[in-house]
Formats: structure tokens, sequence, C-alpha cells
């Protein structure tokens, strides 16, 4: 049977990183070794995938959308888009998302691709702060940007996408009342 740790070990011994190795890097991610010390004192071994994108002093990698489509007369519905993904060889619905650009801000960033991906033009009503979705994994972090979008105006009313996304995204609403 594997002995608990004291008390007095777990509050004495400080996490830290001992360094840092890249594994293989590739156009768009890389894949790290880490090797640190745990909250026991033990040191260990960690694999994880790091975006190359990120720029210097950027707080995220990227911008996540919930665009909130209100309609008179209507539930408000959510815009998801429908998207293959070759990680799992399948289609996901998702919110639509992408990286913040060189002078751009989260909210900059999180109009841009709710238009590019599914053409609709919206307002922010509010944006995170940078989060780690996956830390276990990636040190990927992102904004989370709601934003509405007035269904009634003109501009809104036959969305269509931007031309030259590398990828095809279908937009999906999903309904829920108010």
């Amino acid at each position: 049977m594997e002995k608990e740790p004291s008390v007095e070990a777990l509050t004495s011994a400080q996490e830290t990183i001992i360094k840092e190795e890249t594994i293989t890097q590739r156009k768009w991610v890389k894949l790290d070794q880490t090797t640190y010390v745990d909250p026991t004192g033990q040191t260990r071994i960690w694999e994880s995938v790091k975006r190359t994108t990120r720029k210097e002093g950027v707080s995220a990698d990227g911008v996540a959308v919930i665009p909130v489509l209100q309609r008179t007369l209507h539930y408000d519905c959510m815009v998801l888009v429908k998207q293959f993904r070759p990680p799992i060889g399948a289609f996901c619905l998702e919110f639509p998302a992408g990286l913040i650009d060189v002078n751009e801000t989260p909210e900059m960033a999180a109009l841009r691709e709710l238009e590019e991906e599914t053409g609709y033009k919206g307002d922010i009503l509010e944006c995170s702060p940078a989060l780690c979705l996956d830390p276990g994994l990636t040190n990927c972090a992102s904004h989370i940007a709601t934003v509405t979008i007035n269904g009634d105006l003109p501009v809104n009313l036959k969305p269509k996408q931007k031309p030259g996304e590398s990828f095809v995204n279908f937009p999906f609403l999903l309904d829920s009342p108010k």
C-alpha cells in the first residue's frame, strides 16, 4: 500500500518548472516535454501541445464567440457553426472562433470571426479575461465574447460567409425561449 504524503510534505514542496524541451514542431503547434517538481517534491515529466502562433505580449491565442441572434417576434437563438474537424474525423457544432490577429483586441477578433464564419454583424455584450480551457493538454488561452446580433437589421437578414475561409462553416440556429 502506497504511503500518503504528510501535510508538511504537501505544503513544503514548491512546484517549479525545471526545463522545457520541444520534441517536435510544425507550422501551427509543437509538442513539448516539461520536467517539473510536483507538490510532493517529486520530479515528473509532462507532455503538452503549444501553439506556435501566439503573439508576444498578447493575453490569449484566440477568441470564441457566443452569438445571440435577436429578432422581433422570435425566440432568441444561439448561432453555431458546423464544420469538419480532422482530429476527430467528424463534423462538430461549435461557437464561431478564431485566432486574434496582430494589433487586434479580443473584441475586434470576435466581431471579425463572427462575420467571417456566419455573415452576421453584431455588438459585443461582454468579453471574458483570457481562459485556459484545457490546461492539462495545452497552454492555449482564449477569450469568450458574448455578442448580440440584431436580426431585424437589413445587414443581418440574409447573412453570407466571407469568401476565403479555409474551410466551410454551416450556420446553425439553436432556439431558446426567452
